[in-house]
């Protein structure tokens, strides 16, 4: 695995003239998050995955534009894991990181060739992101990183706790904050609140350098989460409130925010 740092800390100011202002429909959202959940705290220093899908690039502007006026001071650096996919290639996104002027990390692992070895019982999509989580941790404590940021939206939430309900017989969903199992990072989803489409439609007009096909390998078949985002999607049509309903009862099971 190979990390590559980029500028330091101190660079950070230049990334403001760079970075798009994100419509405030989206910062709203993020804003009731990040207060709900009491996400990001005075001192933080924050470290955002990015795929370099629309869902994370969007997240990386929203996060680099409230650094201008938030009530708290908080550092933002990032991090792209490369899985060494064929055919998915996230490396353009560090000229990008660069012209951002924010403290980055770059790893790459052959996780879809470990895959093949070592996985047991268990889809590519969830090895794969146990995998990328290890990564993000071990960054995180090597530089010195207290939070780490994922670019989970609703519709991702929609769909999990759709997928633990049919197939594991479980009322779960992902976390909106919550610490991690050894206890030192805290990992926040400021997209919680968040549709897919608004992400989307962002990302594409702020012309924001998102990679085809962020994960060419879960497109090889369909997967139990793509079968649960057309049934929602669906089911949608009839019911337009959907996922605002799915949302209040999703709430209790997305708060664990630490102390």
């Amino acid at each position: 695995m190979a990390n590559i740092g980029g500028p330091p800390a101190s660079c950070q100011n230049s990334s403001m003239k760079h970075t798009t202002k994100p419509p405030k429909s989206l910062l709203r959202k993020v804003g009731r998050a990040i207060a709900d959940y009491d996400m990001i705290r005075d001192g933080d220093r924050i470290l955002l995955g990015v795929s370099g899908g629309k869902d994370s690039l969007s997240l990386l502007q929203i996060l680099s534009h409230l650094k201008t006026y938030a009530p708290v001071r908080f550092e933002l650096g990032v991090i792209t894991v490369d899985p060494e996919v064929e055919g998915f290639d996230p490396a353009p996104l560090k000229d990008y990181y660069e012209q951002l002027g924010l403290p980055w990390h770059y790893a790459e692992q052959p996780i879809m060739e470990e895959a093949a070895k070592n996985m047991d019982g268990d889809s590519f999509c969830s090895y794969c992101a146990r995998m990328k989580r290890g990564i993000m941790y071990s960054t995180c404590r090597r530089e010195g990183y207290n939070v780490l940021a994922l670019a989970q939206h609703l519709d991702d939430l929609a769909e999990s706790l759709m997928m633990s309900l049919f197939h594991a017989g479980q009322l779960r969903t992902m976390k909106a904050h919550y610490l991690n199992d050894a206890g030192d990072i805290r990992i926040i989803r400021p997209l919680v609140y968040c549709r897919e489409t608004q992400t989307g439609a962002f990302a594409v007009e702020a012309g924001l350098p998102i990679i085809p096909d962020s994960c060419p390998a879960c497109f090889t078949a369909p997967t139990q989460r793509a079968y649960m985002k057309q049934l929602l999607a669906a089911e949608e049509q009839n019911n337009r409130h959907l996922l605002a309903n799915m949302l209040h009862a999703m709430k209790p099971l997305m708060d664990e925010t630490p102390p």
